[in-house]
């Protein structure tokens, strides 16, 4: 018998420790496209700022590395005779390429405190589109706010205050409250450039973060390209100007379009779709019509060209110092101090997929991280030396997660301690991913317990049984 029981505890002993060796570190971080993960391969990375203005006018240039130029956006493929999208949006980079690259900045003058000390975290609110228990779009429609009156089809970055619960992604203010807070500056100034929605027309989105994302009054740079009734273009490429009606699929997957080429479908440059124009197997024509924007979503424009070279994309963008629409813009005056922080999409990336920053102080003649250079003239030379900052990838942590008991900082976040007090943006990146995993990793830990009780108690068995029999 005691034998026996010698067996079984040595059996215990070597399942124990088999479980705890093969769950050890194993299985625990790894993309999980239903659940809307994916990890890139590189955490951070740098992005190099310049500023300067001239008393009217105020110019941005971002320089940052990208392996390739993402110039390219959703496309519609003739497929078996029939026009398919190609591009749709996905967890990390988009397989086929389409998906461009990108620069943003947030800005605030200090009516958004939080902000200045929290950077993006604070727009990131419950459930948002691409978080594993995002809102669905039936829900984001069907609201009464955000869906019947904005239009909005998916739950994006919004501002606390705007909700009447902090958790609670559809639990918005009423109006006059949301009017009430705009007017008091409490909004967030979004500058969205874009490599092909944009660029092409030489024009950077203009929008804001309140309610929600949303842009700028006014007609945007692009819309779609597509006839839901008849099921094809709305335009296609005018070969008199271009030399082409369409794109060929193959020369796009395989690297043979530049940004000298035309990759675009411009309003100017195309005609009306013809259904008879003898398509043939891998004719695309781009899904965006790009167009002159218009209004307040034109304020913000490309000065120069917008290049990638060598690894590196650099973008300079211009605007009025006031833009005589202080509902929407931050205005910008000299002696002013001013908040900022950045986001970049690249390989291919879209959503929540990118990489940010934290915030950043800018003075016009102020001291400041980021000091713009004051020049005379109509453009700046850029003979200072950049602002460097590093971009960190976020992963799924929102402002509630972070203001809730499950976060050992939320107390700190109270006293309004700034996040770079407490971490770099290495460590962040680093908590995004175990962000992303809490479950798994609590999971881990259970089975790790496990099997130690195990491995301790058919110690303790065997270690009894030689005893009692010697």
């Amino acid at each position: 018998m005691q034998r026996i029981s010698l067996y079984a505890a040595l059996v215990i002993f070597l399942g124990a420790l088999g479980l705890s060796w093969l769950t050890h570190g194993n299985g625990v971080v790894r993309d999980d496209p239903k659940h809307h993960i994916s990890i890139p391969k590189q955490l951070t990375v740098p992005l190099e700022v310049w500023a300067a203005y001239n008393g009217t006018d105020v110019f941005f240039r971002y320089r940052w590395p990208a392996p390739n130029a993402g110039i390219f956006h959703d496309m519609l493929r003739y497929t078996n005779g029939a026009w398919v999208t190609q591009g749709e949006a996905v967890p990390g980079s988009q397989p086929e390429g389409l998906h461009e690259d990108r620069v943003a900045m947030m800005m605030d003058d200090g009516s958004v405190p939080e902000f200045g000390r929290y950077g993006g975290y604070v727009t990131i609110g419950k459930s948002l589109t691409g978080f594993s228990d995002e809102a669905s779009s039936r829900d984001v429609k069907n609201h009464p706010y955000l869906g019947k009156k904005l239009g909005l089809d998916e739950s994006t970055k919004y501002l606390p205050d705007t909700r009447k619960d902090l958790s609670d992604w559809a639990a918005v203010v009423p109006e006059t409250e949301q009017d009430r807070l705009r007017a008091a500056g409490y909004f967030l100034d979004l500058w969205h450039w874009r490599a092909h929605r944009g660029a092409p027309v030489g024009y950077s989105d203009d929008q804001l973060v309140g309610v929600a994302r949303l842009g700028d009054s006014g007609r945007g740079a692009y819309a779609t390209n597509w006839d839901r009734e008849r099921k094809q273009p709305r335009l296609m490429l005018d070969a008199a100007k271009v030399g082409k009606a369409a794109l060929n699929w193959d020369d796009i997957t395989q690297g043979r379009v530049g940004q000298d080429d035309v990759y675009y479908l411009r309003e100017d440059q195309a005609l009306p779709f013809d259904p008879n124009a003898g398509w043939k197997e891998g004719d695309t024509i781009p899904r965006r019509i790009l167009r002159l924007p218009q209004g307040s979503r034109a304020d913000i424009s490309i000065a120069g060209r917008a290049r990638w070279e060598n690894g590196f994309w650099d973008v300079t963008l211009q605007r009025k110092m006031d833009t005589g629409k202080p509902l929407e813009d931050k205005i910008l005056r000299d002696g002013g101090a001013y908040q900022v922080a950045f986001a970049i999409h690249r390989q291919a990336t879209g959503g929540r997929w990118h990489y940010v920053s934290l915030p950043y102080t800018v003075g016009f003649g102020r001291r400041a991280e980021i000091q713009p250079t004051y020049f005379q003239g109509d453009a700046p030379d850029w003979h200072q030396t950049p602002f460097r900052a590093t971009l960190f990838y976020p992963g799924q942590v929102s402002w509630p997660h972070l203001n809730s008991a499950s976060h050992a900082g939320a107390e700190r976040i109270k006293a309004g301690v700034p996040v770079r007090y407490r971490h770099t943006e290495e460590q962040l990146a680093h908590y995004g991913i175990e962000a992303e995993f809490a479950e798994a990793i609590k999971t881990q830990w259970r089975l790790t317990l496990l099997a130690g009780i195990g491995l301790l108690a058919a110690f303790g068995i065997a270690l009894n049984l030689l005893i009692q029999r010697k």
